[in-house]
């Protein structure tokens, strides 16, 4: 993908069984024009193992899977640094923090703080160039909103400027509330766009099961002679606020044509009401 002209790649260290990191690297050191964005959150059972004996998580809080303690967050950043061949790191996003503290909100803004003081530091030091969120429900449920996640970044920074650049959340046909939302002026896209940060629309085509799900009359109501799969990646790339588009492409080919779909003139806000409409209407 990079060598046909994508710029941004985006992973975790709990991808891929948690080999996506070292898997990049190469790829990574032959484009070091490639953009990359890694998380801290979630991890597998082997790094949690290392974790433990690192000193970074207990035995029990490693049982959970996820963590935004400050010193794993720390620790897992400086993995992601040398797994990916980085002396520094494009972007840090915390992985689905509304994970961290299901059932109390003002606990969960808390480690959330705490966690972008531990990222200020590492931007201080040279290590990371900015920060953010990528979460599945946490915008939606208002765990947590743009303006709250800008003044934790805040308070993070202690009064100084911040470097809260980023949220990343699912944006799809089937994940529609985001859209639907921004149409009205309303919801984390606008807030996002309006404080300037990038915006990173995820799970497009909603795990591969979109382009099953949408029929060629559907796809010609979005833009007539794109593929199902084209169309669905227009909608959220002509969505207001977005700025990135995220794909798992199994394949040049694959990337080649979101590409294609992302270059088309963007839909308008009439044609965005149209199609959720549509989708809408029983």
């Amino acid at each position: 993908m990079a060598a046909s002209g994508a710029q941004w790649i985006d992973t975790a260290p709990n991808y891929a069984t948690g080999r996506a990191q070292t898997l990049l690297a190469p790829a990574l050191a032959a484009h070091p024009s490639l953009r990359a964005s890694t998380k801290a959150g979630y991890f597998t059972a082997a790094v949690g193992a290392d974790a433990v004996n690192a000193g970074v998580l207990t035995e029990d809080q490693v049982l959970a899977g996820h963590s935004l303690a400050p010193a794993y967050v720390r620790w897992q950043t400086r993995r992601n640094r040398e797994q990916l061949g980085r002396e520094r790191l494009d972007l840090v996003l915390l992985h689905n923090p509304e994970r961290a503290h299901l059932s109390d909100r003002l606990a969960l803004h808390r480690a959330i703080q705490q966690a972008f003081v531990v990222l200020e530091e590492e931007v201080a030091a040279g290590h990371v160039a900015g920060y953010g969120v990528a979460t599945w429900a946490g915008l939606q449920e208002e765990a947590f909103t743009v303006g709250e996640l800008l003044a934790l970044a805040s308070e993070a920074a202690g009064g100084t400027e911040h470097h809260l650049v980023a949220v990343q959340l699912p944006v799809s046909l089937v994940m529609m509330t985001p859209i639907v939302q921004a149409l009205h002026g309303r919801g984390p896209l606008p807030a996002a766009a309006d404080a300037g940060l990038r915006v990173m629309a995820s799970a497009p085509l909603h795990g591969g099961e979109l382009p099953g799900m949408v029929d060629q009359e559907l796809a010609d109501l979005i833009r007539p002679g794109l593929t199902p799969a084209q169309a669905c990646v227009l909608t959220v790339a002509s969505c207001p606020g977005v700025t990135d588009v995220l794909l798992a492409a199994s394949g040049a080919p694959h990337w080649t044509e979101a590409a294609d779909a992302v270059a088309q003139p963007s839909l308008t806000a009439a044609q965005l009401r149209e199609i959720t409409d549509v989708l809408a209407s029983p």
